[in-house]
């Protein structure tokens, strides 16, 4: 095996004593207690409502304005939401107007996605890891959809809540419809979260990040738009069917926790997010500061040696920029102890010094 054959695949579950992962997105911080209390009593193995439990939902309607628990579409995780909504939105409308744009770097399952719905994805490039509103504008007549994701997996960059307006302004004027992807609307260091809104606008969020409930896979969508609700229900009723029950009572448990839970959390992110940023800019890289998530994105020489070098040769998981949209970057998690993000950073730094 080469590094011609390197794929986020090769990566994803690879696990060892002495290998360091700044490879998946995964937080290794613990779910809340209360999570963990379901467990011992719980009896229902019986197929449960395909949109989702009525208590689940009745919780999220209490996170969300103007909301009812037909506003929900509990998932397997937001890929799942994220592959619903844009089947169903591409069946809407002028069949012949199915791009969706996405901004660069983007989540690098993204294009797939869209691809799988039968839609075209275009692009606008992002200026210091934030979207070119002007070349957005340019771009978004021609689309169907949007995808926002800030913070932003995988340059953790928050969009200004300017620039998020004039989204919400452009995209209702067209009739353009925006999936604001949020699994990391909780895990932001500058401000709170701003909730995109319109008569177009899905939102996506899951329990995975801020919960750290990665392999429940339990996702959410949330539309004011019930049509659009009730379609994307219709075609998870032939596909998945419902999202796993035991899952969806432990995310029931952690839309109770105190926010407290939170904000302990967000301290130990912005920890790392420090330590991380402060010594890759001391091994002399470029990168631009998260304000969100778990990830920063390196510009570096030579990516594909980077990545493959540090894996073969010093047990370090790291990954291609390309992936994202970013071929002259790579990009780490930082979802990891601090003495691992150290190792890492040494690692990093004996691999640049040797090149």
């Amino acid at each position: 095996m080469g590094k011609e054959q390197l794929s986020p695949a090769l990566f994803i579950g690879v696990q060892g004593e002495d290998i360091i992962s700044f490879g998946s997105g995964q937080p290794d911080l613990p779910p809340p207690d209360a999570v963990y209390k379901i467990l011992p009593d719980y009896r229902d193995f019986k197929y449960g409502l395909i949109q989702g439990t009525s208590e689940l939902r009745q919780a999220l309607s209490r996170q969300y304005p103007s909301s009812t628990a037909d506003s929900f579409v509990v998932t397997n995780g937001a890929s799942e939401a994220l592959d619903l909504v844009l089947r169903a939105i591409a069946r809407r409308g002028d069949p012949q107007k199915n791009k969706v744009l996405l901004a660069r770097p983007y989540y690098y399952s993204y294009p797939h996605i869209v691809r799988f719905a039968g839609m075209e994805p275009v692009y606008t490039d992002a200026i210091d890891g934030r979207i070119d509103f002007d070349d957005f504008a340019a771009k978004v007549p021609d689309c169907k959809a949007v995808i926002i994701n800030s913070p932003s997996n995988p340059t953790g960059r928050v969009e200004a809540i300017d620039t998020l307006k004039k989204i919400e302004a452009i995209t209702s004027e067209l009739g353009v419809y925006v999936l604001s992807d949020e699994v990391y609307k909780d895990l932001i260091y500058v401000r709170e979260n701003y909730l995109i809104a319109g008569p177009h606008v899905v939102t996506i969020n899951s329990f995975s990040k801020t919960f750290a409930m990665c392999g429940f896979r339990v996702g959410y969508l949330w539309s004011l738009d019930q049509e659009l609700v009730q379609e994307t229900i219709a075609i998870k009723t032939h596909t998945s069917m419902n999202t796993n029950i035991l899952g969806q009572e432990m995310a029931l448990a952690a839309t109770s926790v105190p926010v407290s839970f939170i904000e302990e959390q967000l301290e130990v992110w912005r920890q790392r997010r420090d330590l991380i940023y402060q010594g890759l800019l001391d091994l002399g890289l470029e990168l631009w500061k998260p304000e969100g998530a778990f990830y920063v994105m390196p510009k570096v020489e030579d990516p594909e040696d980077f990545v493959w070098d540090l894996y073969e040769r010093y047990n370090t998981i790291t990954y291609l920029g390309e992936w994202f949209g970013a071929p002259d970057r790579v990009r780490l998690s930082y979802a990891l102890d601090v003495d691992k993000i150290e190792e890492g950073l040494q690692r990093i730094g004996q691999y640049l010094k040797s090149r």
